[in-house]
């Protein structure tokens, strides 16, 4: 573990989020982890859709929204209201970065389009996040994260052999999106420190899918070979799946290459199969899939799991069971890395949250706050950054232009 930082990578950088659901803010959640201060801009009197993504849920909040949302601010403001736009412009105007994930030329119904925006803030760095991309035939489609894994493919080749498509455990589509997000942001602000200015960045669901295929994509680009559903099985690569152990749990192992396969089969009890013709090479062993697979799980139901992690869990190769989420949360490689945090929220209490997952040795990337109340910073941020008096903000909340 590293010590205690001493900075925050994005301290002072403001960040105006027009974004909800998962992708955008997934990526705001990152930059504000880094210290850079989030503006959520919400509706006022619902919020941001996940709010009411229930159940479960901490009194009136779902576990959803609590999982994307540490380290922001949140302000209430109606953008269908005038009034609303001109303040939510007067906040883009003052920040360095701006996130949205409407439906294509939604912001510029509003005002709030870069092409307004960036005459009058040049700095101004536009993020926007869409299902497919802000031009072309599906340019105006709505976008959902398991939209994208069934057009884009992905469905086709997860799942069970002989079953029907599935989608990934979570919305890997989503997070990845706000991954590509956020080093995009991070890009272009590291180029307008030389330049002094911003730019507009496109990312969308349908581009991360395509590019998220990867090796299986490439056998089909190159080879032409569709892909298919494997389960937890590889296609290129024998032994790398999940195995049945004697009481019905479940144990993976991955051999990448001829030595680690050597070893493997050693400390399981075959190891014959080792210099067997058939198995000896990767190339051969995807030849003789069934008959090498069958042999490996019939040793594999002989024990149970508790047998195979202690046979294999030392043995330096890549291997581990397949857990429950509490077995995952106490595993003690998780407790050691400090990934679960109790935080105290507003209204709730003590809150449990994950951290963020990746450590500097001389920064903080850490749980400063945890996720706002609907409105709860809107008064702060009017007042500090706009000098809104009480009066023009009380004004605003009888109109139902603001809430706090």
């Amino acid at each position: 573990m590293f010590s205690k930082a001493v900075s925050s990578p994005l301290a002072g950088i403001r960040i105006a989020d027009f974004t909800r659901i998962l992708a955008g803010p997934y990526a705001t959640m990152i930059l504000g982890d880094l210290g850079a201060e989030v503006w959520k801009i919400e509706r006022p009197g619902t919020g941001d859709d996940v709010r009411n993504w229930v159940p479960p849920r901490i009194n009136d909040q779902s576990c959803y929204y609590l999982c994307l949302n540490r380290n922001k601010k949140s302000l209430a403001i109606d953008l269908q209201h005038p009034d609303g736009q001109r303040i939510a412009k007067a906040l883009a105007l003052k920040s360095d970065v701006l996130m949205e994930n409407f439906k294509t030329g939604g912001l510029e119904k509003l005002g709030l389009g870069y092409s307004e925006l960036s005459k009058e803030n040049e700095r101004l760095i536009y993020c926007s996040i869409t299902g497919w991309g802000a031009t072309g035939p599906y340019a105006k489609h709505g976008g959902f994260d398991v939209i994208a894994e069934a057009v884009g493919g992905f469905m086709a080749i997860t799942g069970p052999k002989d079953g029907e498509p599935c989608k990934a455990g979570v919305a890997v589509i989503d997070m990845m999106t706000g991954l590509y997000a956020h080093g995009a942001i991070l890009a272009a602000l590291m180029q307008r420190s030389q330049t002094g200015k911003g730019q507009k960045i496109d990312c969308n669901l349908l581009s991360t899918q395509i590019t998220a295929l990867m090796n299986i994509g490439s056998n089909y680009l190159n080879a032409g070979l569709e892909g298919r559903r494997w389960g937890t099985e590889h296609e290129s690569i024998i032994p790398y799946q999940a195995f049945a152990t004697k009481d019905g749990r479940h144990y993976v192992v991955g051999a990448g290459n001829d030595a680690a396969f050597a070893k493997l089969v050693k400390h399981m009890g075959l190891e014959s199969l080792a210099s067997d013709e058939k198995f000896k090479s990767n190339a051969n062993r995807v030849k003789n899939r069934e008959e090498l697979l069958k042999i490996i799980q019939d040793r594999f139901l002989q024990e149970d799991l508790k047998f195979w992690q202690e046979c294999l869990d030392d043995s330096g190769l890549p291997s581990g069971p397949v857990n429950t989420l509490a077995e995952a949360y106490s595993h003690p490689q998780v407790k050691h890395l400090g990934l679960v945090q109790k935080v105290q929220h507003a209204s709730y209490g003590e809150v449990t949250l994950t951290a963020p997952p990746v450590e500097f040795s001389g920064a903080e990337n850490r749980i400063r706050s945890a996720p706002p109340l609907l409105g709860e910073h809107t008064k702060e941020i009017l007042q500090r950054e706009l000098d809104f008096s009480d009066a023009t903000l009380d004004r605003l909340k009888h109109d139902r232009v603001i809430d706090f």
